[in-house]
């Protein structure tokens, strides 16, 4: 197991990796296996390359995001241009059903709500706008409303996680109850982790994802 100080240091060699993230601009600390970002970046994006830089990291138990995003003078943007931006990047999504999705932009801060078909569907809405210039944070209010629930959502996800080549697929167990599905075990990374919940919300029929994965040697 690692100690804190040697995931902080693979942390930092993580964030200077990621060709996304100044790391320069990022403070890192560590207690207990659970990281701490904090310091200013200067878009949305960055914020969350830099969080997904430290999912990648073995050993990392949690993630505390005390990341500002400060915006160039360039890339400040009223809300209703930004609102606008976001509105016309939905409508040329060709995965999205028209208007499905709404937009409220609030100081730079996006919050996204409506009813789409599956979780793949609300994470492409995110994708949509978390990169426009001028936004500062994106909330996801989305619903997922399925038209049809399968009999075997269970054996889709298993099978899933096998095709996907988890080494860990085997320690984690599935237990579906109507759409709800409940993930167990133990994964050695956030990145294991968020790729075994994201394979359970790719099963058609999926409303909610419970999600007691965690993460150990």
């Amino acid at each position: 197991m690692k100690t804190d100080l040697q995931l902080r240091e693979d942390v930092l060699e993580e964030l200077e990796w990621d060709p996304l993230v100044d790391a320069a601009d990022v403070g890192v600390e560590v207690r207990n296996g659970v990281v701490t970002l904090s310091g200013h970046l200067d878009s949305f994006a960055e914020k969350i390359a830099a969080r997904r830089a430290v999912e990648r990291v073995a050993g990392v138990k949690g993630i505390a995001l005390e990341v500002d995003v400060r915006l160039p003078g360039q890339d400040t943007r009223s809300d209703t241009d930004i609102a606008v931006a976001a509105r016309t990047a939905l409508e040329q999504d060709a995965l999205l059903p028209r208007d499905a999705v709404t937009v409220l932009v609030e100081a730079g801060r996006v919050t996204l709500s409506g009813r789409v078909g599956g979780d793949h569907l609300r994470r492409v809405a995110e994708r949509d706008v978390r990169n426009l210039r001028g936004v500062r944070d994106v909330k996801n209010d989305i619903v997922v409303h399925p038209v049809v629930a399968p009999r075997n959502i269970r054996a889709r996800i298993e099978s899933a996680l096998q095709r996907r080549a988890h080494a860990e697929a085997k320690a984690i167990t599935v237990s579906v109850k109507e759409d709800e599905v409940t993930l167990t075990g133990t994964v050695p990374s956030l990145e294991e982790r968020s790729a075994a919940v994201h394979a359970a919300w790719c099963a058609p029929g999926v409303t909610k994802v419970v999600n007691h994965i965690v993460i150990g040697p």
